[in-house]
């Protein structure tokens, strides 16, 4: 009898101990932090985000001796996304810039004051560390009617939707010094400007009814962005077209910069200088027939937005 008890005291406290053993285990495997094997991490191939950024303003006046503007209203809205992809010697570009603003007031109505999109998408095949051999396309564009005031009294249609319009493909080399600046050139570069709106053909020097030209020449853009200083960015795009069948050496320009800073978590100022000269755009001078140096520049505070 005493050894059955021995033995059954004994099959006890091997049990107990087992216990004992099986939660000191779970308790530690449970503490334990869980990484990664750097060398099982798979590089990340796509990139994506982008900016969101609303600037309003608004003023009124009553009995103002001064004079003025009894209301006036301004709302202008940029929205940036982008897409990059790299994997291996290839990588892809994709990004997407759109402009909106009006502005209201009581003695001339609602005006447009800015209306632009501009998408861009490069396909390169590395050659060398810092060169490509890519091919671009690029789209540029506006959705609403904008019109010109030469009184009050008077507006006269100058753009719409897909009038103009501007499609670019263009085969080239890309090189790439650094992660944020990029230079693109082609010598033999396609371009369509499309007029969907016939009424404007004239002034875009399309001959009267048509929809549409062709042009062929030599392509350069040049892509810059920056931190510059702890809250303010920069980003900058400059497009250079030189049609060799017709005046070659009137160079085409479209410069965009965008500055923005971050006053706080929710404010923000915007700065935006825009310079476009297209020879074909013959609407300018005394008598509305000369092409001319266009020049926007908007400034604004409201909500910046990164995603």
């Amino acid at each position: 009898m005493r050894k059955l008890m021995h033995a059954v005291f004994l099959l006890i406290t091997v049990n107990a101990m087992a216990q004992d053993q099986t939660v000191s285990t779970l308790k530690t495997e449970a503490e334990k932090t869980i990484a990664k094997d750097p060398n099982d991490t798979i590089p990340k191939k796509w990139k994506t985000g982008g900016t969101f950024s609303l600037n309003l303003s608004q003023g009124s006046l009553s009995n103002w001796a001064a004079g003025g503007e009894k209301f006036s209203l301004s709302a202008n809205t940029f929205v940036n996304g982008h897409a990059y992809y790299k994997n291996g010697k290839n990588s892809w570009d994709n990004n997407l810039d759109f402009y909106l603003g009006y502005v209201k007031t009581t003695s001339q109505g609602t005006r447009k004051n800015d209306d632009r999109i501009d998408v861009t998408s490069k396909y390169g095949r590395q050659i060398s560390p810092k060169v490509s051999l890519s091919g671009l396309f690029n789209f540029r564009s506006q959705f609403f009617k904008g019109y010109d005031y030469p009184d009050e009294n008077t507006k006269t249609l100058i753009s719409n939707f897909l009038a103009p319009a501007y499609i670019l493909l263009s085969p080239g080399f890309d090189y790439k010094p650094a992660s944020n600046f990029s230079i693109f050139v082609s010598p033999a570069t396609a371009r369509w400007v499309i007029v969907r709106d016939t009424s404007l053909s004239s002034k875009y020097s399309l001959p009267v009814g048509a929809k549409s030209s062709f042009e062929f020449g030599a392509y350069a853009s040049i892509n810059y962005s920056a931190n510059l200083g702890k809250i303010v960015t920069y980003k900058g795009k400059l497009d250079l077209f030189s049609n060799y069948r017709n005046n070659p050496q009137n160079v085409d320009l479209y410069l965009t910069n965008l500055f923005a800073a971050k006053i706080s978590k929710v404010l923000s100022a915007t700065y935006s200088l825009t310079l476009i000269y297209d020879d074909d755009v013959r609407q300018f001078g005394p008598n509305g027939t000369s092409p001319g140096l266009q020049l926007q520049s908007l400034f604004g505070v409201g909500v910046l937005y990164k995603f």
